[in-house]
């Protein structure tokens, strides 16, 4: 049994209790006190809660004593699942109140069962907020800690890795790293404690420093050489990036010392990328209708490859509007048309609202290709590799010096690399003008098929209704434009 003082706070005796658990990850030992304190009737305020290591701890507390012996007949409480589940997390907080925090609930929870139901409830939030917090830091444990491999008294090696975790997840993460690393020998050592696997028994051991772990090892040299020759400068999202792997884990990652290198010269890789796709196709066609004819041969690319048949674009050949899509879906492909599907309606009718005719624009896309995975007997739509992309630019481009439009509207993000070259933020770059080597006008606003997958929520920002006025807004300033530039 775990003991329990009286508060010396000058209170009477027995008017109150602190309990002092096994380890501050003990849910086993928390569970155990806080039933039997709930079925002796013992409220959240006169109970203390104290764990090991100085948590919460009462200096001028009396000497232990026995908890509370609840009555015979007293019930056994009562606990949803979600509560146990959240609290397993919660209770691996740093929050030296958590203890607290998961008994004030349990007690509420015998009145009000269906209180975790209350996401507005304060202390609801709050359990929540802190078993987050812990999902997040097991995450970043087990994504971002690193073996360097010594060798042991015995010749044997040992694979040691250094973390440093804001909770107290080490033995939560324990299962983990044993079914991973089933077949090594490894120790992982942090401020808090320290875990060791021999290949059949795992031992806990005493809290460390930085400079028990070595430093480093041969085989960083080649996972830094593996790490950039993945690194994709076409996918660099630099704020998603230190979102996921934040700056301060990066100092026990061997890779992480080319990051800011890569980062750097990423644009430029981008352009040779970009280059090394728009491969030699021969003299640019002399028409529209060669165009649709080369495109429908080209098997350049595994879209071209699949088996569906080429969508070329369509409209006048000195259209002053050209608007670029990212690829045919199942409809187009099937009609050999651009924009008939229900994407294709919606930018029709938006257009006509807006003032511009569509049958005045030339209207084609990126890819000319459907790409697509079969689910049973539909073919889903897949999105085109920024590969695939730049191998179609030589066709867009190709329509693009014949239309000689005076304003090109990409729509997407798949659009807006096919005339740029790059990849961009269609949020940060819509609504204005850029402008292309050649002088020509680009717009860049969002594809209508993202219009479609939004819930219509009433007018809740990211709804359909604020993000259709958006695009809406973005059309009236492209066809006010082409009226000035008329």
């Amino acid at each position: 049994m775990i003991p329990a003082r009286d508060h010396g706070s000058g209170s009477a005796p027995g008017s109150g209790w602190v309990v002092s658990l096994a380890a501050p990850d003990d849910f086993d030992g928390w569970r155990e006190v806080a039933r039997q304190l709930l079925r002796a009737a013992i409220p959240p305020e006169q109970v203390r809660w104290e764990a090991p290591g100085g948590e919460g701890a009462d200096l001028f507390a009396a000497a232990a004593r026995p908890l509370p012996v609840p009555p015979a007949d007293a019930p056994q409480p009562r606990v949803s699942r979600a509560f146990v589940q959240m609290a397993q997390s919660a209770i691996l907080h740093g929050d030296s109140a958590r203890f607290a925090l998961l008994y004030r609930l349990l007690w509420r929870l015998q009145s009000c069962p269906r209180l975790m139901e209350d996401a507005a409830d304060p202390d609801v939030r709050h359990i929540d907020r802190l078993a987050r917090t812990v999902r997040r830091d097991i995450h970043k444990m087990r994504a971002f800690l690193r073996f360097r491999v010594v060798e042991e008294a015995d010749g044997q090696e040992r694979y040691v890795a250094w973390f440093e975790p804001e909770h107290h997840i080490l033995r939560a993460n324990a299962g983990v790293f044993v079914r991973r690393f089933t077949q090594m020998r490894w120790s992982i050592l942090t401020p808090q404690g320290a875990l060791h696997w021999d290949g059949e028994i795992l031992r806990e051991g005493p809290p460390a420093q930085r400079s028990d772990a070595p430093s480093g090892d041969p085989t960083e040299d080649l996972w830094r050489k593996y790490y950039a020759s993945t690194f994709n400068p076409a996918r660099l999202k630099v704020g998603a990036m230190l979102k996921e792997m934040p700056r301060k884990y990066w100092k026990n990652m061997p890779e992480a010392a080319l990051i800011p290198e890569l980062v750097a010269g990423a644009q430029a890789r981008e352009a040779r990328m970009v280059e090394a796709g728009s491969q030699a196709f021969g003299e640019r066609p002399a028409s529209l209708a060669e165009v649709a004819s080369a495109i429908a041969a080209c098997r350049r690319c595994a879209i071209g490859c699949n088996g569906t048949s080429a969508v070329p674009g369509e409209g006048p050949r000195k259209a002053r509007l050209m608007i670029v899509g990212e690829q045919p879906g199942d409809m187009e492909e099937q009609a050999g048309r651009p924009f008939i599907g229900p994407a294709g309606q919606l930018l029709r009718a938006h257009l006509n609202d807006t003032g511009l005719d569509v049958n005045a624009a030339y209207v084609t896309n990126a890819v000319k290709h459907f790409k697509f995975a079969m689910t049973g007997k539909r073919r889903l739509h897949q999105s085109p590799t920024a590969g695939e992309i730049d191998t179609c630019r030589w066709w867009v481009e190709s329509e693009r010096a014949l239309v000689q439009p005076r304003l090109i509207l990409a729509l997407g993000a798949s659009a807006a690399r096919a005339m740029l070259g790059r990849t961009v933020s269609v949020q940060k770059e819509r609504g204005r003008p850029h402008r292309l080597e050649d002088g020509t006008e680009l717009w860049i606003t969002t594809h209508p098929s993202y219009l479609l997958r939004l819930k219509d929520d009433g007018r809740q920002e990211g709804g359909r209704q604020i993000e259709e006025a958006r695009f809406r807004d973005d059309l009236r300033a492209v066809a006010a434009r082409l009226r000035e530039l008329a």
